[in-house]
């Protein structure tokens, strides 16, 4: 299978699995969405709606690949999605911790860019 094709369907099963679990707990106020564009290979994880009479507009996971890499730009998941890419077979020099800088990037043990 193409790694491609492969990156973005593991990506879209990680973020479908997150999105269960945390609707089993649903707030009626705030819808729970799942964006996927496999054309841009981009896919998002959020929540909106109102809550308390304030707008509620939060990203919980935000990844794209690029240059045949996964950036992660976004994960506010508890054990992070890099965790779970891993566990999928992803190796280290295929991730980017995105939401780092360049710099911090180099200290951890995945992908600079």
């Amino acid at each position: 299978m193409d790694q491609l094709i492969h990156y973005q369907n593991v990506i879209k099963q990680i973020l479908t699995e997150y999105e269960k679990i945390s609707s089993q707990l649903p707030d009626p106020d705030i819808d729970e969405v799942l964006m996927f564009d496999d054309q841009r290979s981009q896919y998002l994880w959020f929540n909106i709606g109102w809550k308390n009479d304030k707008r509620v507009k939060a990203i919980s996971v935000y990844v794209r690949i690029k240059n045949e890499k996964i950036y992660i730009e976004e994960d506010w998941t508890e054990e992070g999605i890099a965790t779970e890419l891993l566990r999928k077979g992803v190796p280290k020099e295929d991730i980017v911790l995105a939401f780092h800088d360049p710099e911090t990037r180099k200290l951890t043990e995945f992908a600079v860019a």
